[in-house]
């Protein structure tokens, strides 16, 4: 595999960040729709928004995409949304090097379950130093924040890395992912 990122890969981590650009997007109604249940259960949901990493990284294990992928979907959301959204490039920018420096840690060789599950509640940490910058959680009881926090993390782990790990893994067994990057049997083994 080459070690520098090509056209190709760009491409590719573009692609993926166009998609979750319009899934980010979206992904506000499920988390509206519980937010009226209380006790922060839509922090449950929370982790879909630091997916792109993971399911980048996933296809192109190289330095870089995971960053590439989180900003670009960040940026597709504010597009979309029709409106220049600074927190959201904040968020974006930093979820996307949280991402990266789990993957750096590992030397861009593992593709496992558990990186992923690293990588996503890395992005869910770096989160919450934002939202309490914003405002967000600021005047919150400890016990509620605890729960807050509790949530995001889990949801990160699980949105954000077992879920990105089980949809990638299944677009490599149909094979769509081989025309995306040349994949060795020790890849497919570390599956």
């Amino acid at each position: 595999m080459r070690k520098g990122l090509t056209l190709s890969d760009i491409l590719v981590t573009v692609l993926v960040a166009v998609i979750f650009g319009f899934i980010y997007n979206l992904w506000w109604l499920p988390y509206e729709a519980v937010k009226p249940l209380g006790l922060h259960i839509e922090q449950l949901t929370y982790g879909m928004w630091f997916a792109a990493a993971v399911v980048a990284y996933l296809i192109v294990p190289k330095f870089g995409i995971a960053l590439l992928a989180e900003f670009a979907a960040g940026a597709g959301e504010t597009i979309i949304m029709g409106k220049f959204d600074i927190p959201t490039f904040v968020f974006a920018l930093l979820q996307g090097i949280a991402c990266e420096l789990v993957f750096m840690a590992f030397r861009y060789r593992s593709r496992s379950v558990m990186v992923c599950i690293l990588a996503g509640v890395a992005a869910a940490l770096i989160s919450l130093p934002i939202d309490y910058f914003y405002g967000y959680m600021s005047e919150v009881a400890a016990w509620n924040l605890i729960l807050f926090i509790v949530f995001r993390v889990i949801s990160g782990a699980v949105l954000a890395g077992i879920l990105p790990y089980i949809l990638v893994k299944a677009l490599d067994q149909t094979g769509v992912t081989r025309l995306f990057r040349s994949a060795s049997q020790e890849d497919y083994d570390a599956l």
